[in-house]
């Protein structure tokens, strides 16, 4: 078995598959994760997404909160979710938390006792996930790492997918200089999953890589941001996350860019914090520094996850969005689940909502 990309959701379904079969997992860059991996917002929301995601969150849950062997302590620690609306964004507000579960409505007062910085005659309204936890993503993609590894998998980095033929019943994959053969081929190559799946003949998914900007600000007026949530937007026009004490501001841009080492537009950068600084009492006095990542979607915004309908042994696992570290778990093991043929935890409503035959047809599902 062959898994093409290194980032969390390839490490983590090599190692789940190792179980089973000999696993390589071919990178390429110099070591895993180095991408979307590491420039996730790094939170685990369990009411974040569509349908379809909430069902992955919840399934990943039990996993995020005991990961287990391989892994050197929790993955979790507490954070929270605030999401806040004007009074244009009321709608945007209830929408979100339709079919939600554990979300508390805030108004402005108790909004501002949270974080201290907001103005309070711009929220006309707030609701908190307390649930939401910041994920310790280096420790999360180590510990697949540590399983892969002790099952006998391994990963060979510095190895892009240059060609890959079917003969035999066998893909031939060249990466990295070399040809690597193997009678399955997992897809998990994030923001070039549409070019190796095009390389495989597989059936073309309209997969979009979306830039995602953020910069690290220090912390308003010197504040200990310790208990601070998570807080923006709820229409996604900005939102801010502390991190070691300063804090993450993000545009929430999701410009269609494509596939590359990507790094922020400065002025998408200075509109989105102009929007922060609209939304808060400090103004932004230093950029300390500044990134950039891709989220990939389909266009239904939902995971492709299964065999691939025309490229046999293939299987897609793929076009994750924001959603990628957090859903990671479930996605393992529904992964395991499906190319070893044994039942799946998830339901057939959740398969079918990830299935790449989904796009056969004009038509696509969600379960919402």
């Amino acid at each position: 078995m062959l898994v093409i990309g290194g980032g969390i959701a390839g490490i983590s379904a090599a190692a789940h598959l190792a179980r089973h079969m000999s696993v390589r997992v071919l990178e390429a860059e110099g070591h895993p994760g180095t991408q979307a991996t590491a420039r996730s917002a790094a939170i685990f929301i369990r009411n974040y997404g569509n349908a379809t995601l909430r069902a992955l969150n919840a399934a990943a849950a039990p996993v995020m909160d005991a990961p287990g062997e391989g892994f050197d302590g929790p993955v979790l620690s507490p954070r929270g979710e605030m999401l806040l609306a004007s009074e244009a964004e009321l709608t945007a507000l209830e929408d979100y938390a339709t079919g939600a579960h554990g979300l508390e409505h805030l108004d402005a007062r108790e909004a501002v006792e949270l974080v201290p910085i907001l103005r309070p005659e711009r929220i006309a309204a707030a609701i908190i996930e307390w649930d939401a936890q910041d994920i310790d993503v280096d420790r999360l993609l180590s510990g697949y790492l540590r399983l892969l590894r002790h099952r006998g998998g391994t990963v060979e980095t510095g190895a892009p997918v240059t060609a890959m033929t079917r003969r035999d019943g066998l893909w031939q994959v060249t990466a990295g200089g070399r040809i690597h053969v193997a009678p399955l081929v997992v897809n998990a190559a994030g923001a070039w999953a549409g070019q190796v799946a095009a390389q495989a003949g597989a059936l073309p998914v309209d997969l979009s890589p979306l830039r995602r900007s953020a910069a690290l600000l220090p912390a308003p007026g010197g504040r200990d941001l310790s208990r601070w949530p998570l807080f923006g937007s709820v229409s996604e026009t900005w939102y801010a996350k502390p991190d070691a004490g300063k804090l993450m501001v993000s545009p929430a841009d999701e410009d269609p860019v494509p596939p590359h080492d990507v790094w922020p537009d400065d002025m998408v950068l200075a509109e989105g914090l102009d929007r922060y600084e609209q939304a808060v009492t400090e103004p932004v006095a230093r950029v300390e520094r500044s990134w950039a990542g891709l989220r990939t979607f389909a266009p239904d915004r939902t995971p492709v996850v299964g065999f691939d309908p025309r490229a046999e042994g293939l299987f897609w696992l793929a076009g994750q969005g924001g959603y990628g570290v957090q859903t990671a778990p479930a996605l393992a093991a529904l992964t395991e689940a499906l190319v070893t043929g044994t039942v799946p935890a998830l339901s057939e409503d959740v398969i079918a909502a990830l299935d790449p035959r989904r796009f056969e047809t004009s038509g696509t599902k969600d379960i919402s």
